[in-house]
């Protein structure tokens, strides 16, 4: 029997939704945020009895930790034992955050998560960007001289330690939050001082994203924005209100967006010719005189790696070539296709869903697919704008990237599953309380 300590209601919840604050806003930082979700997780084991599973949760549990069971049953289909555990170990949190999250749902206080995280987590990027502007003072005039703006994004990611298309997918979700609550503090008619903080806090955010500058980053934070005006603005305002604050947030949006794009020529260009070019050279990469300058972050790389995954996929679609050689095997493929640019950088699937295909057969996709939209399934039964917009931003950044890949992608989904999982269990428990009483 598990050693069970004594703790009081009010101060066991205090210490939950710490830990939970503290690992939404560390997200970003693996070790860091490693060492609080395992805090996190000898918490609760400490005080286990407290854990109320439902049925709902349990299943819910279940279509969370998926991705870990459907490596777990394919285990015996690794080349390698030691690479399948280290394979497993990275996906350990899909277990446990639905396990003590879901567990503990009703202590979940979703909003002021929200609040501290968008908040918090833009506060520490503005800390690293000033650092960045102190510490590498040589790239801020190269990049303000208009010299290499393509990597600009990359370096400063880099000086963090996390890829930019991670952070950025942070940053997006962040900014989509960070909308919510300016429309937010209208509706409840907060005073000029909190307005103007809110203001000012998605203003930063949506800087940092454009700063970051990944396509699919900014495609989402636009995407999330429309979602918050259709679910927080035109379904409770009259026309002349909802008209009032769309030019509003258009007058915002397009202030921040032309200032950026003004100082920033590379925007245009990345936006336009560089995504679409070369795209007569999928698969012939090669052919492109010096690639790595042309064609390093365009469309046309991804379509060639999705090709090559999907037609070494189609040789193993029983049970795909395991989860800890799905890149040796594609690496391995480049070569044998002699696509040489492409062997030379080692490029991943860039894509979940084949990625998935690749390493488990054709369960992998059902197993995304049941994954991502299950997402979308709560933020549409509880008509929540911001569980939508984490579903189209988590979809679309797993189209062209492989998240479920590295913790900045399986914590943070997971985390987050969870919660929203624990929010829509308290609005379900809501409903039921409230038919009893009528």
């Amino acid at each position: 029997m598990p050693y069970t300590m004594n703790i009081s209601e009010k101060n066991f919840n205090k210490i939950f939704n710490i830990f939970l604050f503290l690992i939404a806003s560390t997200m970003i930082f693996r070790k860091p945020c490693t060492w609080i979700i395992i805090g996190f997780v000898l918490f609760n084991l400490g005080f286990i009895k407290k854990l109320k599973l439902t049925r709902l949760a349990i299943l819910l549990g279940l279509v969370i930790a998926s991705p870990l069971l459907l490596e777990i049953l394919l285990f015996w289909n690794n080349d390698s034992f030691l690479e399948g555990l280290k394979s497993v170990e990275k996906s350990i949190s899909l277990l446990l955050f639905p396990l003590f999250i879901l567990g503990n749902y009703k202590r979940v206080q979703f909003i002021k998560l929200l609040q501290f995280y968008s908040y918090t987590t833009t506060a520490i990027v503005l800390f690293f960007f000033i650092r960045f502007i102190v510490v590498y003072p040589d790239l801020i005039d190269k990049y303000l001289g208009g010299t290499d703006l393509w990597e600009m994004g990359y370096s400063f990611s880099n000086s963090i330690g996390i890829h930019a298309p991670a952070l950025n997918m942070h940053l997006a979700f962040v900014a989509i939050i960070s909308m919510y609550f300016v429309v937010y503090a209208f509706r409840k008619k907060e005073n000029l001082a909190y307005k103007l903080l809110r203001v000012l806090v998605f203003a930063l955010s949506f800087f940092f994203v454009l700063f970051v500058n990944t396509r699919m980053a900014l495609f989402n934070v636009i995407a999330g924005i429309i979602i918050i005006f259709f679910y927080e603005v035109i379904r409770n305002y009259n026309f002349k209100k909802v008209a009032v604050i769309i030019t509003l947030g258009a007058v915002l949006l397009g202030g921040i967006l032309f200032l950026f794009v003004k100082n920033n020529p590379y925007m245009k260009e990345k936006y336009s010719t560089v995504t679409f070019a070369y795209m007569d050279k999928v698969g012939k990469l090669d052919e492109i005189e010096n690639p790595e300058a042309k064609v390093f972050n365009s469309f046309v790389t991804r379509v060639s790696i999705w090709k090559s995954a999907l037609e070494l996929s189609l040789n193993h679609l029983s049970f795909g070539v395991g989860a800890s050689d799905g890149k040796p095997e594609l690496f391995k493929y480049y070569k044998q296709t002699n696509q040489h640019f492409l062997a030379k950088y080692e490029f991943p699937t860039h894509n979940q869903f084949l990625d998935f295909l690749l390493k488990f057969g054709v369960m992998g996709p059902v197993v995304v697919f049941l994954y991502i939209f299950t997402i979308g399934y709560l933020g549409y039964d509880i008509k929540n704008a911001i569980v939508i917009s984490f579903f189209i931003l988590f979809l679309t950044s797993n189209f062209t990237d492989d998240f479920l890949l590295r913790f900045d992608g399986i914590a943070f989904s997971g985390f987050w599953f969870s919660v929203f999982g624990s929010f829509w269990l308290q609005e379900k428990a809501t409903v039921c309380k409230e038919r009893l009483i009528a």
